[in-house]
């Protein structure tokens, strides 16, 4: 029987303590996150203001483009700028990003070795404007950011994009967090349903537990052939700490954190998500519910260092990133959205 065959029953499913979007939407999210605090982190300008005034770091701002009339004005602002990255303010799910790694030449090149001309990017701009890539559609804005440098001790893990960080976030808790590593099949993007891949992290230190793309179990990058399981994320109870002084920041009491780990600043805050998916039970190969029900038995008001203590002595687990008949055999490696 195929490790997927394991989760076809739903008493399996709910034996393994994996929740669905009902259970999210209405026992943690509607429960958790007041409406009024959403604008805080569907605006990923809001969401870096905000951080700068909590002292959490973020990618450099270079400018914003607000208006159409704006638009012709992109090439001066990114004048001097070697790399950048320009995304909507009220994006979704990695839609509209547009990552330029270098500028040679006048031309715009994109990790791929795609080239783009001033036009290209200022018709990009002028698209994120329009809301094509906004939640709803409304007009957006267009977020113009430094490149990140990532750790270079991840370059071996990633295909042509930064690898990010997923922290789920409960009352101030970190209870579960995976790595998205971006591949060919995802155009250098770390987005699970574009063919990244993703690999689940020990709360208690960062180091991989297993991994999968496309729901499949995966044990080397399909693009570079490392070894999945030898991944060890660096600066790991920082980030943890970051992710979890989050919580404050915002007031929202279900989160989901995204970080980068740069090579000069450390960890660096992306942007939160106040609806954040389920997939990171399948990267981790076990549910949510009862993390997140020994953190509702928690009191309030624990400091944010302790909350991390809490989370990394009782949510610790074993890798399962060992070879793939001893993972596909196992109940414990099977997985389910």
């Amino acid at each position: 029987m195929s490790w997927l065959k394991n989760w076809t029953w739903p008493t399996r499913l709910r034996d393994k303590g994996i929740i669905g979007m009902n259970r999210r939407n209405i026992r943690y999210i509607g429960r958790y996150n007041s409406r009024r605090l959403y604008p805080l982190v569907d605006d990923k300008l809001k969401t870096k203001l905000l951080a700068q005034q909590y002292g959490i770091t973020t990618p450099e701002l270079i400018g914003t483009v607000t208006t159409q009339f704006g638009v012709k004005h992109i090439g001066a602002m990114l004048t001097g700028h070697a790399g950048f990255v320009i995304k909507p303010a009220k994006g979704s799910g990695g839609k509209g990003i547009l990552v330029i790694e270098k500028v040679e030449d006048n031309a715009f090149i994109k990790p791929s070795g795609t080239k783009l001309s001033l036009t290209d990017v200022e018709r990009h701009v002028s698209n994120i404007l329009s809301g094509l890539y906004s939640l709803g559609g409304s007009p957006d804005v267009a977020v113009i950011e430094t490149l990140i440098n990532f750790d270079e001790s991840l370059m071996d893990y990633t295909y042509e994009g930064v690898p990010d960080i997923r922290v789920i976030v409960f009352k101030g808790y970190p209870v579960m967090a995976m790595m998205r590593l971006s591949t060919a099949a995802s155009d250098g993007k770390a987005n699970l349903h574009q063919g990244a891949v993703g690999v689940g992290l020990n709360i208690a230190t960062g180091a991989a537990l297993r991994a999968v793309q496309f729901d499949r179990p995966c044990f080397s990058h399909p693009d570079t052939g490392h070894d999945l399981a030898s991944l060890v994320v660096p600066q790991w109870e920082t980030l943890l700490n970051l992710a979890a002084g989050c919580y404050e920041m915002t007031g929202l009491g279900y989160l989901g954190t995204d970080m980068v780990l740069d090579r000069k600043y450390g960890p660096m805050l992306l942007e939160l998500n106040a609806r954040p998916g389920l997939a990171i039970q399948m990267t981790n190969g076990e549910g949510l519910r009862r993390r997140l029900d020994l953190i509702e038995r928690q009191p309030d008001g624990v400091p944010a260092k302790q909350r991390v203590a809490f989370a990394q002595h009782h949510f610790a687990r074993q890798s399962e990133l060992v070879d793939s008949e001893s993972v596909e055999s196992s109940d414990t490696a099977s997985t389910g959205a």
